[in-house]
């Protein structure tokens, strides 16, 4: 069944595969999702999900399906830049960067899990330490279910796409060419 976590992750807990990633960044997603309305299963996956084609042969979805995680500095500013993108694309900087109105600079691991507080890899949409502008990929509306990382590499959660732009505050917008 596409989209659906079988096989590989344990949404259930009964290899204890869960307990081992119910790590204080994970918890913190799950109060986030709770305090947004969203009551999801956090899924825990045996192999990392670092990279969208990771997640998605994990939880057996399409990797447009995977929410990459990517996070900006706003040039010349302490302010975080999240872009939530679907994992089949590629984020034109200059494109977002017009849209936006100002120029994105990398964002170092210690910019990353200062503002998120957590490690690249394992970056949520939600659960942030610090308020940061999210922008959504137009392309992640094509799907009922897409999947976003749930604050460690192994872990993902589903979400639909309308309660991932509520939840975020995200702005949809075109990413890429």
């Amino acid at each position: 069944m596409e989209g659906s976590a079988t096989n590989k992750p344990d949404a259930d807990n009964k290899s204890g595969i869960a307990n081992k990633f119910d790590t204080a960044n994970v918890r913190r997603v799950k109060e986030a999702l709770l305090q947004g309305g969203i009551d999801v299963q956090i899924v825990a996956m045996e192999e990392s999900a670092r990279t969208a084609q990771m997640a998605a042969d994990a939880i057996n979805c399409q990797v447009a399906q995977i929410v990459k995680s990517l996070v900006f500095k706003a040039e010349g500013r302490e302010l975080a830049v999240l872009a939530l993108v679907s994992g089949a694309n590629r984020l034109d900087e200059q494109l977002v960067e017009e849209q936006l109105g100002f120029k994105l600079e990398k964002a170092n691991a210690a910019f990353v899990r200062d503002m998120t507080g957590f490690a690249i890899g394992g970056v949520a949409p939600v659960g942030h330490l610090k308020a940061s502008q999210t922008i959504i990929d137009q392309d992640l509306l094509l799907f009922p279910t897409v999947w976003a990382a749930a604050g460690h590499p192994n872990t993902v959660f589903p979400i639909s796409p309308q309660q991932l732009i509520k939840l975020s505050g995200g702005t949809v917008m075109v990413v890429h060419a």
